[in-house]
């Protein structure tokens, strides 16, 4: 029997040598593609309608307008912060496609938490945005005109007046708990899911009184509700100019939450170049400028490098404040 072998032509041979370094070139082509290539998931790790949400979706809008790509704002509130940022530290790959809208409570929780993570090491800065103040707000038919009236009326009912939170160690929290110490008061403090769900209670008088961050605040004195009483920045500002400063009863008093960008501490330099100058950019934008104004942010250090130094200062401050017993770990 004649024994019979299938041969492939030369040029079929050639044909498919040259398919399989297409394959090759184009697989090489998708591994470098420019960042990015597609959308970017922001996490937001607070309730809707804060200043947390309402910020993340202006920066979201701008910053997808540079990089050519959508950036979903996706919410993840729960602990104070804790849970959305956790899982930008220790869950999502260091690729850049997610990235933390960051607040006070990435400093603070360090001390206030018993954390499973470390900010410093498995978080990286992209950029800083600003720091925003707090408005101490009461409704609009509260006895209390001033500062001095609130801080009389708890002198005289030690724990008998309420302040709501947007939830244990946020700025809203702790802002009541420093002007206890300033003041030499007790208030007692009554922690919900967000800002938002404290203003019905407010309203109704079943709390007495919320520092909520001038972002969100801001829109709730416009609606009529409600009412500012003092801001928590070092002075007036010129966007509220009617609205006095704490420091102006009790002197030195200053305290304001800042926000920033971070990602996964293993994301690759030049992809955190990109998303930092994504955020700076946007920054300039008119809208978001205005913005800003209007929430009475005052600038922080901007680059990723710089604000690293600034959130290490900060998580020792608060550390500080824990030590000394001005503040107490959350349980």
């Amino acid at each position: 029997m004649t024994a019979f072998r299938l041969s492939r032509p030369a040029s079929t041979a050639a044909a498919a040598a040259a398919v399989l370094v297409g394959l090759s070139s184009a697989g090489s082509a998708l591994a470098q593609s420019p960042f990015p290539s597609r959308p970017i998931t922001m996490i937001v790790p607070f309730a809707p309608g804060g200043s947390a949400d309402v910020l993340g979706r202006e920066f979201a809008l701008e910053m997808g307008k540079l990089l050519g790509q959508n950036v979903v704002v996706e919410l993840r509130p729960g602990a104070g912060g804790n849970v959305g940022a956790e899982y930008v530290a220790r869950q999502s790959r260091p690729d850049g496609y997610t990235v933390l809208l960051g607040s006070l409570s990435v400093s603070t929780n360090v001390s206030l938490m018993k954390l499973s993570w470390d900010p410093r090491k498995d978080l990286v800065p992209v950029a800083g945005i600003a720091t925003v103040p707090n408005l101490l707000v009461v409704a609009t038919d509260s006895p209390f005109k001033t500062v001095g009236d609130m801080v009389a009326a708890a002198r005289a009912k030690p724990g008998g007046l309420f302040f709501g939170s947007s939830g244990p160690g946020t700025s809203s929290h702790l802002a009541g708990e420093l002007l206890q110490d300033r003041a030499g008061v007790s208030l007692t403090h009554v922690p919900y899911k967000g800002s938002g769900a404290v203003y019905p209670d407010l309203v109704g008088g079943r709390v007495n009184m919320l520092f909520d961050l001038a972002g969100s605040a801001v829109g709730q004195i416009s609606g009529g509700k409600v009412r500012a009483l003092a801001t928590t920045a070092r002075k007036r500002s010129p966007a509220m100019p009617d609205v006095p400063s704490i420091s102006e009863t009790f002197a030195g008093f200053e305290f304001g939450s800042w926000f920033a960008f971070f990602a996964p501490s293993a994301t690759p330099k030049d992809v955190l170049a990109t998303l930092e100058q994504s955020v700076v950019r946007s920054m300039q934008t008119d809208r978001l400028k205005t913005r800003l104004s209007q929430i009475a942010a005052e600038p922080v250090p901007v680059a990723g490098t710089d604000f690293a130094k600034f959130l290490a200062s900060d998580i020792e401050r608060y550390a500080r404040l824990v030590r000394d017993g001005k503040l107490a770990p959350l349980q």
